[in-house]
């Protein structure tokens, strides 16, 4: 009985990493390599993690990375459409339009999105690009697990630990040299897939 009420006020405190969308089918992989984005800018690494505004309780942790290309890591998330091309919980093309649209998505009346930026290696980004690339769909609850899980295998962030909670990744994050930490606020209704429904048009179709 103890694990079992632990377990469901674990899955109560990370609701927002359900996966409350329509469920998407994995986009094939010659849409995947159509939609490969390689940005311009320097490998970095950029934890976002949404906030409820009201209780300050973390929602869901994502991750974009800038490696060899550049995708969005959204473990059981519901930043899903057939417009938007995932597999495996990455999202492919994460151009500047996506990763903004993304953010608009969570960013609500009753949620803000804080977004940490931490410049890396190529051999770092990479790595942390290719074990995302593998890990699959994730299962409700398991967005910080997943990501933290992720960034401790790489000996740059041996001292991160496994997490389940959005707000205890961030604030070990927020510990490592060289993070820049950005806030968004929007006063969009507090459903997001409307902004979704509005936004995702405006992207480009692979």
């Amino acid at each position: 009985m103890r694990r079992l009420i632990i377990a469901l006020g674990l899955m109560l405190a990370v609701a927002g990493c359900t996966n409350e969308a329509p469920r998407v089918p994995d986009s094939g992989p010659d849409r995947v390599a159509r939609a490969v984005y390689r940005h311009d800018g320097p490998p970095e690494l950029r934890l976002l993690t949404m906030i409820n505004n009201e209780s300050g309780g973390g929602a869901h942790t994502a991750m974009v990375v800038n490696g060899s290309q550049r995708v969005l890591w959204d473990p059981a998330g519901s930043f899903r459409n057939e417009r938007i091309v995932e597999r495996g919980d990455v999202v492919f093309g994460a151009t500047p339009q996506v990763v903004d649209t993304f953010t608009r998505f969570h960013a609500r009346k009753t949620h803000h999105v804080v977004v940490q930026t931490l410049p890396v290696t190529a051999e770092t980004a990479e790595a942390i690009l290719q074990r995302m690339l593998v890990a699959g769909n994730q299962r409700p609850a398991n967005c910080s697990r997943s990501t933290s899980d992720i960034l401790r295998s790489v000996p740059q962030f041996a001292q991160i630990t496994q997490t389940w909670f959005p707000v205890n990744l961030m604030e070990q994050w927020a510990k490592i040299p060289g993070v820049t930490t950005q806030k968004f606020y929007e006063t969009d209704d507090p459903d997001r897939f409307k902004a979704l429904a509005a936004l995702v048009p405006q992207l480009q179709a692979f």
